[in-house]
C-alpha cells in the first residue's frame, strides 16, 4: 500500500486545503444529515427536544455507537462480524446469573467482559489461522453464543441482581451530571478508538490490511495477529454493551440484542466505513449511530408505525455505499 492510500485511510491527504477534504468526507453529510433531521423535528414536533426525550435519544444511541467503534474496525480490516447482537446477551446473561447468585458487582462485570473477549478470540482465531470467511465464523457464532446464554439462564429472564443490585442499575441506567452514563462510556470509548486509529501502529496496520492484505504481508505486518486483536475489540464493545443494557433496563431475556447487527452495521457503514475495507472513523461509527436513532425516534414521534424504521436503515445503507462508490470512481478519474 502505498503512503498516499494509507494516509488517505486513516484520516485523507494532507495536501488538500481543510475545507476540501471535509466537504469530501462521507461523515460531514451524514452529520448535516443527522443535525437537519433534529433541527426538522423540533420544528415540527413539541416531544423531540424535551428534555426526557432528548435524554432517551442519547442513551438509545450510544448502545448502537458502542459496538458501532468495534463493527468500523473489523469493517476497516475487510471484514464483518455478525455476532454482536448474541455478544451482548451472552455477557448481559453472565453478569446477570453470577450477581443473582451473591457475586459483587467487581466479579459479575469482569466476567461478562472476559466471556465477550473469548468470544472474539474463537471468531478471530477461526478467521485469522483457520481461514475460514469472516460471514460464516460470525454468522455460527451468533447461533452458537445465543444458545450458549439460554443454556446459562435455563432460557428465563432475571431481574434480580443481588446485593450490587443498585450499582448495575445505577450503571447502565443512572446518569452523572446530567448525562446518561452510556453516553459518558461511548464518549470515553470514542476517544480511545480514535487515538488508536489515527496515531498507534495497531490503527496503521489495521487499515493496511484493509487496504491490501498482500501488500502488508510483505510489509512484515503480523496480519494474523492483528485480526485476532481486532475481532476481540469488537466483541468486547459489544460485551460492554450488554452490561450497559442490564442496568438500563433492569432486567435481561434472551432476545436482548437479536437483529442488533443491522444496526451497528449500518451505524457503520453510514458513518464512512468502507465494506472493502481500509476506511473508517469513529466519528463516523458516532454519528451514523446518531442517525438511526434519530430516524427511529422520528417514526414514533410524528406517529409514523416503527415497521419502516428497516426500511429506513436498509435505505440509508444503500445511499451510502452508493455515494461511496460514486466518490471513489470520480477520485479515480
Amino acid at each position: 500500500m502505498s503512503t498516499n492510500t494509507l494516509t488517505d485511510a486513516i484520516g485523507g491527504s494532507e495536501h488538500r486545503n481543510p475545507l476540501a477534504r471535509l466537504v469530501s468526507h462521507q461523515t460531514f453529510w451524514v452529520f448535516l444529515a443527522a443535525l437537519l433531521a433534529c433541527l426538522a423535528l423540533a420544528l415540527l414536533t413539541d416531544t423531540f427536544a424535551t428534555e426526557r426525550n432528548l435524554f432517551n435519544v442519547s442513551r438509545n444511541f450510544a448502545f448502537v455507537g458502542i459496538i458501532a467503534l468495534g463493527m468500523t474496525a473489523v469493517i476497516a480490516l475487510g471484514g464483518i462480524d455478525l455476532s454482536v447482537g448474541s455478544t451482548v446477551v451472552l455477557s448481559a446473561m453472565t453478569v446477570a446469573v453470577l450477581m443473582s447468585g451473591g457475586m459483587p458487582f467487581w466479579i459479575g462485570i469482569p466476567a461478562a467482559l472476559l466471556v465477550a473477549v473469548a468470544v472474539g478470540v474463537v471468531n478471530g482465531v477461526l478467521i485469522a489461522y483457520v481461514g475460514m470467511p469472516p460471514f460464516v465464523v460470525t454468522l455460527g457464532m451468533l447461533s452458537v453464543a445465543r444458545s450458549l446464554a439460554m443454556v446459562l439462564s435455563d432460557n428465563k429472564m432475571i431481574y434480580e441482581f443481588g446485593p450490587d443490585h443498585g450499582l448495575l442499575l445505577g450503571l447502565g441506567g443512572g446518569s452523572t451530571m446530567g448525562l446518561p452514563n452510556p453516553l459518558i462510556v461511548l464518549a470515553i470509548l470514542a476517544a480511545i478508538t480514535g487515538f488508536l486509529f489515527r496515531w498507534t501502529r495497531w490503527g496503521q496496520h489495521l487499515f493496511a490490511i484493509g487496504g491490501n492484505e498482500q501488500a502488508a504481508k510483505l510489509t512484515g505486518i503480523p496480519v494474523r495477529q492483528l485480526k485476532v486483536s481486532v475481532y476481540v475489540f469488537s466483541a468486547l464493545t459489544a460485551g460492554i454493551t450488554g452490561v450497559l443494557e442490564v442496568g438500563w433496563l433492569g432486567g435481561v431475556t434472551t432476545n436482548l440484542g437479536q437483529g442488533m447487527e443491522l444496526s451497528v452495521i449500518a451505524a457503520a457503514v453510514i458513518g464512512g466505513a468502507n465494506l472493502a475495507g481500509g476506511v473508517g472513523t469513529a466519528f463516523g461509527a458516532i454519528v451514523g449511530a446518531l442517525l438511526i436513532e434519530v430516524i427511529r425516534n422520528s417514526l414514533i414521534l410524528l406517529g409514523i408505525s416503527t415497521f419502516w424504521q428497516g426500511a429506513f436503515v436498509g435505505s440509508f445503507i444503500v445511499i451510502a455505499v452508493a455515494f461511496d462508490r460514486f466518490r471513489s470512481v470520480r477520485s479515480s478519474e
